[in-house]
């Protein structure tokens, strides 16, 4: 079943209080899509109430303390809001949900416990306006022909970095379908897709502009092929 929600094109429609859902490991980005597989009754309960909002947004953010338990870690100040874009039950009782990345926020303060007994925060997302004009362009905005220059070169060091990294883990992957990507694109499907340490994923999330977040993912993707990287061959799709 397809959550039809109502998405914010500006500030002053985002929620000021914000579920949270901290899992390592796992990037959102804006306009990405992440599938999640809910089970523990906490998160069941935060979904529910989640589409009882006109936004539908959880706010998924990573621990800062891998040793802890993921629930209950103390989790890194900058995040990413996403909405319930779809959302189906299945026999065993746990819930599929996509997220779709909307808009990246900061921590101004965790609050008490939801009934539901999952975590929320007071967000900020001031810092990232600009995130919104991802997911919801204005077709009359053009870019000079400048920061297309520069746009077009960081792609091509990102598919550059891209495919020195995939010979050197054995991945493969659709070629065309990634010539073919968006600086903004390239950066959030390459940044969610590939299986990039936590640090990593957050110095991704954390970087300010699309620009900063291209060169942050050539630098990762650089380091990263220089590594001896025994994995097994793998599909990145």
């Amino acid at each position: 079943m397809t959550a039809r929600a109502f998405l914010p094109k500006t500030l002053d429609l985002l929620p000021a209080e914000l579920p949270i859902f901290p899992l390592t490991g796992a990037l959102l980005l804006p306009m990405g899509h992440l599938p999640l597989n809910i089970f523990e009754p906490r998160y069941i309960a935060m979904v529910t109430d989640a589409l009882r909002t006109p936004q539908r947004l959880i706010g998924m953010v990573q621990s800062s303390d891998q040793a802890q338990s993921m629930g209950e870690a103390p989790v890194h100040g900058l995040g990413c809001a996403g909405r319930i874009s779809a959302f189906s039950e299945n026999d065993e009782g746990t819930i599929l949900i996509t997220l779709t990345g909307v808009i990246r926020f900061c921590i101004e303060e965790e609050l008490p416990l939801a009934a539901g007994g999952y975590r929320c925060v007071r967000a900020d997302f001031s810092r990232f306006g600009s995130d919104l004009s991802r997911i919801a362009p204005d077709p009359q905005a053009e870019d000079s022909a400048e920061a297309n220059a520069d746009g077009d070169v960081l792609r091509a060091s990102i598919i550059d970095a891209t495919k020195r990294y995939f010979d050197a883990k054995g991945f493969s992957t659709d070629w065309d379908g990634i010539n073919n990507l968006g600086l903004a694109e390239l950066v959030t499907s390459l940044g969610m897709a590939c299986p990039f340490d936590p640090m990593e994923k957050q110095a991704l999330l954390e970087a300010q502009t699309v620009e900063e977040q291209a060169r942050t993912l050539a630098q990762i993707l650089t380091m990263a092929a220089m590594g001896d990287g025994h994995e097994n061959k793998a599909a990145v799709n």
